[in-house]
């Protein structure tokens, strides 16, 4: 879990759908000559590439897109259930649901096998035909090596996104470990095994003296809270592996967000980047990139898309320049020096952190191919950049925004918004938009709005509350976006849910949470936080709908193609007509197949979705056996394409839990 509030964001959207000064743009000049991906054998089998899927959205450039194209527009209908997996790593706690597991992994596939993460920190791998176990890893398992486990740390339920592939480039014939699969949890270790046996790699962290992985808490990470780990599964350039840290953005002086470097093969500290200022690392912290890091091997480049600063919603503390915050930053492989970064939100009030990895994508516009990285963003808007010098495809003005109303603090006067190009959330609501199934709902939602602060999309949180359209759960949020290479096209997924984001004077506060979703201390200040949805008295957002979207966007011209709603409400264990357009919250967003399909599970109501690509026409669904809060992805094994999502659910989305991994094949 990137930061403390994601959870409680999710509870959110369980009552929703159960009831831009000067643009901050640092670069250093290029450091050419330097990285080179390691020998003649290209690092992840790219021969192969539109076979398999082994990386964060399929590829280092996390395009979430497959070359297949045996399932296609015409025989779609046909797909059905191939296999399913059962880890058996599932827990249902009715108290505290917080503790309860949720499946948020993407599998990949490599090395003939099929890899996947679990809650429960395990790892399994299997047949990609078949489904069969091959392997499992449980770092909480006796080792029979040592006669030990590997970590000591106690089991709990926690969101593992998850793995990475890597093989050597320069592979030693017989010699284990030269095929790796790299899991990072959330307790702050980064393990290397085998990805024949996954049996761990003891030349991996053994200079630390821990064999078979390393540890966050060997380095220092500059706050007082105690989180290390990450949600994010690692990614990897050449023999360069990169993982991400966690942090309590609640707590003013927090972990700092620190990205590391590290040798694949002996686990040895190359580098590290802190996005937070060295002279502002005991004041501040977290800026850490949870939503994930994607790489271009041929630039040698990182892309690094980071958070907001500590602590999340009060800025009184943190009134200083940090530009590599709530950024995007692309750092040199080698050594993580900064090439060039973007800065999205100045002085980040609103919890609008880059929780969706950048894509890395060659995209037509003006008569050129233009390699380049696009950031979908919570607010809605979508920047596009040079990958090699930040430059920005679209122009970006700097729009006057809202003053804050909180004693003590400073808002930005300004954000900055790309012009021309299309946004695909709601970004804002009047009285006059407030919405109702009844007129007395609507009376209502009007009345409280009264009440309320809103004076556009980056009003500050304040005293008597403010309306937040995009809410802190986007917009556009975590592995939301894909594009299609053949039609130019970005499809992105989309969330239209208002909040009410409040402080209040620690003495005055009601601490035991009656707000529900998000009640907490914003440690190291005065103030209390509260936020929860913006609803009717019948649990309905406040905001009209849909509630939910998928949206198409021509790349060459920044202009919407078609936009539908995504998903069904559900109210009263009733789930809405889709005919009512009304869509629903979502988790996790697309896959796109060359055969001219957009799958999507992401929604509530428990579908799995395929949709033509050129108009978002529904071609074919799946009622999976729990909600698919994860990304698609696919691949090739035994003369078949298969397509794959993880089933798990989350608890405090609706109570239908599981376990599965299913794979979909033409039958």
């Amino acid at each position: 879990m990137r930061k403390t509030t994601r959870r409680a964001l999710i509870g959110a959207a369980a009552i929703v759908v159960a009831g831009l000064g000067a643009i901050a743009v640092s670069q250093l000049p290029p450091a050419t000559g330097r990285y080179k991906p390691p020998g003649p054998i290209p690092p992840l089998n790219v021969e192969h590439t539109e076979t398999q899927w082994p990386l964060l959205g399929g590829n280092g450039g996390g395009s979430q897109y497959s070359g297949l194209d045996q399932i296609n527009r015409e025989n779609v209908r046909g797909l059905k259930v191939a296999w399913t997996h059962k880890s058996g790593d599932i827990i249902d706690d009715p108290v505290n649901k917080a503790r309860s597991t949720v499946y948020e992994v993407t599998p990949i596939h490599a090395n003939n096998h099929l890899y996947y993460c679990t809650p429960l920190n395990r790892v399994f791998a299997l047949d990609p035909a078949t489904g069969k176990e091959r392997w499992v890893f449980d770092a909480h398992a006796i080792d029979p090596a040592t006669g030990r486990p590997l970590v000591k740390d106690e089991r709990r339920a926690g969101i593992c996104r998850g793995v990475t592939y890597w093989e050597s480039g320069t592979p030693h014939t017989g010699a284990q470990c030269e095929k790796r699969i790299f899991r990072a949890d959330t307790k702050g270790h980064v393990f290397a095994l085998d990805a024949d046996t996954g049996k761990p790699c003891r030349d991996f962290g053994s200079d630390k003296g821990h064999p078979g992985y390393v540890s966050n808490w060997d380095y220092p990470v500059h706050g007082n809270d105690p989180m290390r780990g990450t949600t994010a599964p690692p990614s990897v350039i050449g023999d360069v592996l990169v993982t991400s840290t966690s942090a309590n953005d609640s707590v003013t002086n927090a972990n700092d967000g620190v990205v590391r470097g590290w040798d694949a093969r002996s686990g040895k500290l190359l580098w590290e980047f802190n996005p937070i200022p060295e002279q502002y690392r005991d004041v501040t912290g977290a800026a850490n990139a949870w939503g994930g890091i994607t790489v271009d091997e041929k630039r040698g480049l990182i892309y690094v898309p980071t958070t907001s600063p500590s602590p999340d919603f009060f800025g009184g503390t943190r009134r200083f320049d940090m530009p590599l915050v709530s950024a995007l930053v692309a750092l040199d492989a080698e050594t993580g020096e900064v090439r060039w970064s973007f800065q999205t939100v100045h002085h980040d009030l609103f919890d609008y952190d880059n929780g969706a990895h950048p894509l890395l994508v060659t995209i037509a516009k003006d008569g050129k191919k233009r390699d380049v990285a696009i950031l979908p963003t919570k607010m809605g808007f979508i920047y596009v950049f040079d990958r090699a010098t930040g430059e920005s495809l679209w122009p970006i003005r700097e729009v006057p925004v809202p003053a804050s109303s909180m004693a003590g603090d400073k808002a930005s006067p300004t954000q900055p918004a790309p012009q021309g190009m299309a946004t695909f959330a709601h970004q804002t609501m009047n009285r006059d938009s407030a919405w109702g199934v009844t007129p007395l709902d609507r009376w209502i939602c009007r009345s409280r709005y009264d009440g309320y602060r809103h004076d556009g999309m980056f009003t500050p949180p304040s005293l008597q509350g403010s309306v937040a359209l995009p809410s802190v759960f986007g917009g556009g949020n975590w592995g939301g976006a894909a594009y299609d290479p053949q039609s130019n096209q970005l499809i992105v997924k989309a969330q239209n849910i208002s909040m009410i984001l409040k402080l209040t004077k620690l003495g005055e506060a009601d601490t035991a949470g009656a707000n529900g979703f998000s009640s907490r201390e914003l440690k190291g200040t005065p103030y209390w936080f509260s936020g929860s949805p913006f609803l009717s008295p019948l649990g309905i957002p406040c905001n009209a709908p849909p509630w939910g979207t998928l949206t198409s966007i021509d790349m060459a011209t920044g202009q919407i193609n078609w936009q539908r709603p995504l998903g069904q409400s559900r109210r009263f264990g009733l789930l809405v007509p889709e005919t009512f357009g009304w869509g629903a919250a979502n988790v996790a967003g697309p896959l796109i197949t060359k055969g001219g399909l957009v799958f999507i599970g992401a929604t509530m109501d428990g579908m799995f979705r395929a949709l033509d690509v050129r108009n978002g026409e529904e071609l074919w669904r799946s009622r999976l056996p729990a909600p698919g809060v994860a990304i698609p992805m696919s691949y090739h094994a035994d003369g078949k394409q298969y397509v794959v999502i993880a089933a798990g659910g989350a608890a405090r989305l609706y109570p239908e839990l599981n376990d599965a991994i299913v794979a979909y094949a033409l039958q």
